[in-house]
């Protein structure tokens, strides 16, 4: 095989990374330090998310090598602060699984996913010596995206049994958290509006969570349908040599409405 045509490995990658950050390596890569490309870690899990919803084998490809070049970027810093390498990632990983996993690598015996979650979930408070629900619920990053926070909040008491019978009392919470945000915004108490509009938004997520809808992913095809309905109320306009600052509220409602019947 020419050497132009090789496939690379896990073990190149990691003799790639090594050489980058030598003496001799990119002055860019050995400038960077743990803290300096944790955004990197970010943009690149977001962006393999988007691969995988586009259902795009060549982009999903392409982005989990991103975060995986992520994961070796920081063991090979680590190696070099004599704090971790990459052998220790992969042990605490391999020890993680087998340890959440008895039903495998042990005698317990499960038989549904919902028992496996359950046990997971023991474990993992065992694992990290929480001695409550809420000691977990406080240790979900707040980096979180706030709609993923509030739904691994809410699922946590749920499982502990507090939670509403069914998706109706969740749903009229919706109604009544609503309420409340229209009192303060009639009392123009601009405090209790930024808590109301806090709750409102944790009650909504609240009622997804019922109906097993992810409210990230809900959002974001809602901002998406906004998009494409703004796009034609935006050419509608141009089309006519109008402007839409200039045009009044029924007008662009005109076009609105257009836009929605073409989805339909």
């Amino acid at each position: 095989m020419d050497k132009h045509d090789k496939k690379y490995d896990f073990n190149d990658l990691v003799e790639i990374m090594a050489k980058l950050r030598s003496d001799s390596g990119c002055p860019w890569d050995k400038e960077q330090t743990h803290e300096s490309i944790t955004t990197c870690l970010i943009e690149e899990a977001y962006e393999t998310c988007d691969a995988i919803i586009d259902n795009d084998i060549e982009k999903m490809t392409e982005e989990l090598g991103d975060v995986l070049l992520q994961v070796v970027f920081h063991a090979q810093i680590g190696k070099e602060n004599g704090t971790f390498d990459l052998s220790d990632i992969t042990d605490g990983i391999c020890r993680k699984l087998i340890f959440r996993h008895p039903h495998i690598f042990g005698d317990k015996k499960m038989d549904t996913a919902e028992q496996v979650l359950e046990s997971w979930e023991k474990l993992k408070i065992k694992e990290k010596g929480y001695k409550s629900e809420a000691d977990s619920m406080k240790n979900i990053p707040k980096t979180f995206p706030a709609l993923m926070r509030a739904n691994k909040i809410q699922s946590k008491a749920e499982r502990v049994g507090f939670d509403w019978p069914d998706v109706w009392g969740a749903f009229d919470k919706v109604y009544e958290e609503a309420h409340e945000l229209k009192r303060a915004i009639e009392t123009e108490d601009t405090e209790k509006q930024k808590e109301e509009a806090g709750d409102l938004l944790f009650a909504v997520v609240n009622v997804c969570r019922f109906l097993d809808i992810d409210p990230e992913q809900s959002l974001d095809a809602a901002s998406d349908k906004f998009i494409k309905r703004f796009s034609h109320v935006e050419n509608s306009c141009n089309d006519k040599g109008q402007y839409m600052r200039e045009m009044n509220l029924e007008q662009l409602d005109k076009y609105w409405n257009e836009a929605k019947n073409e989805n339909r």
